[in-house]
């Protein structure tokens, strides 16, 4: 993970622009005293566990979305080849990025965690909410860590010779690690962010124990959880879904990860729009065109000068660039908290009635003007959440991990690519991590 280290320094070399800050070198490099010495360095650091987290959600897009059946491949980068044809190997220049954000954010997270007691001049609440960021957002990564990458190094210090030699910690130990850094931010953090979505709150949390629960099947509480969301009054859907495509913070976005017009890398706006490297598979397609799904069809677009060969036309629009609007990435938004509610509570067999699951799902329909929720039987309410979420958190980075965690993976996938075997139910520990942590060695995800 030394790295990860050498970005984040490199980072704050380009914040802060102070002579004292070393240029990296190709070494194992201690942060100690460089920065986070007074209360002036902490708004500096704060917006680079930020800066961590955010590099982090393109990869949370693209492994939920290209591991699925959302994509087929359009380009010539071998990383999406191996997404589209469903052959990942460990080698995979996505799989390693993805890893690498999550340690990245650790890092930063930790360093705070660490450094901030000893600093001296900041106000009690600065210093309890910058802590409160920082566990929260260590707890995010590692909840990303574990549903994609299965047992993962649990690293809770900067020590290098420590995060050097670290082995996996049980999806178990990392979870409950998850839930201890939400519980402290939850109880820090301000009720409401004054900036908005782009910086964390309890509503943020709120949100995050909501998913957390549903991946626990814990159908209560992510049915409690998700409804303090619902009726909070803070968020509300907003009435024409093209709204969610084409337009940074909504009035239903609860957490989201924003750029502006000097900072938009175009990660995805490039892979979706400008190079097309991967288009939206078939069966998306005929699903969000579905009279289920409604307007959600807003979420790609077709032109039909780009239909030849292996080329269906479609196109990805829900990331543009800076300048259109629709650059932001988001984490966390009203709807979801719908469909996690009505998913809790069709697992409770709560189907009909104001406070049934078909409800819930009702919303979103009428929302997007699709037809009505005619599912009656647990089982059937059940396939219609997965479609619903389906369409309406399309190309957000969800799709793979709702096969996995609801069992249907196999079913599902094996029907889309003959190529689907059941190890891509995680993704591999990248090989460059293995040759460097001799603890990773010999503990391969199985298939790879």
């Amino acid at each position: 993970m030394r790295s990860y280290i050498i970005c984040f320094i490199f980072t704050l070399t380009i914040l802060t622009s102070c002579q004292d800050v070393l240029q990296p070198t190709p070494t194992d490099i201690r942060i100690d005293d460089l920065t986070l010495k007074t209360a002036a360095d902490a708004p500096l650091v704060r917006i680079g566990l930020y800066s961590a987290f955010r590099a982090m959600t393109s990869s949370v897009v693209i492994a939920g979305d290209f591991t699925a059946d959302n994509i087929k491949h359009n380009g010539t980068f071998t990383s999406y080849q191996e997404f589209g044809t469903k052959q990942i190997t460990s080698t995979n220049s996505d799989v390693q990025t993805f890893w690498g954000g999550v340690y990245r954010t650790n890092y930063v997270a930790n360093f705070i965690l660490e450094r901030l007691p000893n600093v001296t001049g900041i106000t009690s609440d600065s210093r309890k909410t910058l802590t409160a960021e920082a566990r929260f957002l260590r707890g995010l990564a590692n909840f990303y860590g574990v549903y994609t990458f299965g047992d993962i190094p649990l690293v809770t210090t900067t020590n290098q010779a420590t995060n050097q030699n670290i082995a996996r910690s049980p999806k178990a130990t990392v979870l409950a690690a998850v839930l201890a850094d939400y519980t402290a931010a939850l109880a820090d953090l301000p009720d409401d962010s004054s900036t908005g979505a782009a910086y964390l709150s309890k509503r943020v949390v709120q949100a995050a124990l909501a998913r957390y629960y549903l991946y626990q099947k814990n159908w209560a509480q992510a049915e409690s959880y998700a409804t303090l969301l619902i009726s909070s009054g803070k968020f509300t859907l907003v009435p024409d879904y093209t709204s969610i495509v084409n337009v940074n913070f909504t009035a239903e976005s609860i957490f989201e990860v924003g750029y502006t017009q000097n900072d938009d890398p175009a990660t995805l706006n490039t892979l979706f729009v400008s190079r097309r490297e991967v288009i939206p598979s078939d069966q998306i397609v005929i699903a969000l065109n579905s009279t289920e799904s409604g307007t959600r069809v807003a979420t790609i677009a077709f032109d039909v000068t780009k239909q030849q060969g292996n080329d269906n036309g479609w196109t990805v629009k829900k990331y543009g660039t800076a300048i259109e609007g629709n650059a932001n990435i988001v984490v966390f938004r009203l709807a979801e908290m719908y469909l996690i509610r009505a998913e809790a509570r069709a697992q409770q067999g709560k189907l009909t009635g104001t406070a049934g699951a078909i409800a819930d799902l009702t919303v979103l329909r009428t929302r997007a003007k699709g037809v009505a929720v005619t599912a009656a039987a647990q089982a059937d309410v059940l396939l219609a959440v997965e479609r619903e979420r389906w369409y309406e958190l399309a190309f957000e980075g969800h799709r793979w991990y709702d096969l996995v965690r609801t069992g249907r993976a196999q079913a599902v996938m094996s029907a889309f690519s003959p190529n689907w075997n059941s190890r891509y139910e995680l993704w591999p520990i990248p090989q460059a991590e293995i040759l460097r942590n001799p603890a990773l060695q010999g503990s391969q995800n199985p298939g790879y």
